[in-house]
């Protein structure tokens, strides 16, 4: 695979918007919930995610085709170069979908495969709901998402970046699930309230893996 955008993608005021900071403080909470001494991101971005977590003296390294984005590894996320269990923790934040869906599910095999406790990841999720939240006494805060009625899934175009998304035709969320539950199984997954096209999964290990 070839790389698909340059460094300037990643410029701050356009990539780094607010949703897109919630979505980091999820991944960091996630992966720091493990309590890991090793984890292995695939596809940095502009490295915000090891930035962060080095200050709470979570070791990350990182994988990526592109050199210029400067990662620990350069290399593909379907020929890992690392052996079995190498990483307590393995990470993919809004990367699968760049790669065809076949594709896709061999990165993440790969990535299931060099990972020893958790596999992390994001996904793009183009199912549309209304957001709802409300603080309410000694309960606190609850926060809903209502599908919205009449809205049908939509055929994927590919857009220079993105061969698939769930909940797109031919990517339900229940048909992904299956497929990536092949490979790992799944403990939980859920939408970014702030940022709901942002859906996070959290695998473990099989143990015949």
């Amino acid at each position: 695979m070839d790389k698909q955008v340059n460094k300037d993608h990643y410029n701050f005021s356009s990539y780094m918007a607010k949703t897109r900071w919630i979505s980091v403080w999820h991944q960091l909470d996630e992966v720091l919930t493990q309590n890991p001494n090793s984890v292995l991101e695939v596809g940095p971005g502009p490295g915000v995610f090891k930035a962060i977590a080095g200050i709470f003296d979570v070791k990350v390294e990182t994988l990526d085709l592109d050199p210029e984005l400067k990662p620990d590894h350069v290399g593909s996320a379907t020929d890992l170069s690392f052996p079995e269990n190498s990483f307590d923790v393995g990470c993919a934040f809004q990367m699968l979908e760049h790669l065809p869906y076949d594709i896709a599910l061999q990165a993440f095999k790969e990535l299931v495969r060099v990972s020893s406790k958790r596999v992390i990841i994001s996904l793009p999720d183009a199912k549309r709901v209304w957001r709802y939240s409300a603080d309410i006494p000694k309960f606190g805060q609850i926060q809903l998402h209502f599908p919205r009625p009449f809205s049908k899934p939509k055929e994927h175009v590919f857009d220079g970046e993105h061969y698939w998304e769930l909940n797109k035709k031919g990517y339900s969320l229940e048909k992904v699930v299956d497929d990536l539950c092949l490979s790992a199984d799944l403990l939980k997954t859920w939408r970014v309230h702030e940022n709901p096209y942002h859906r996070f999964f959290v695998f473990s290990k099989k143990m015949n893996t």
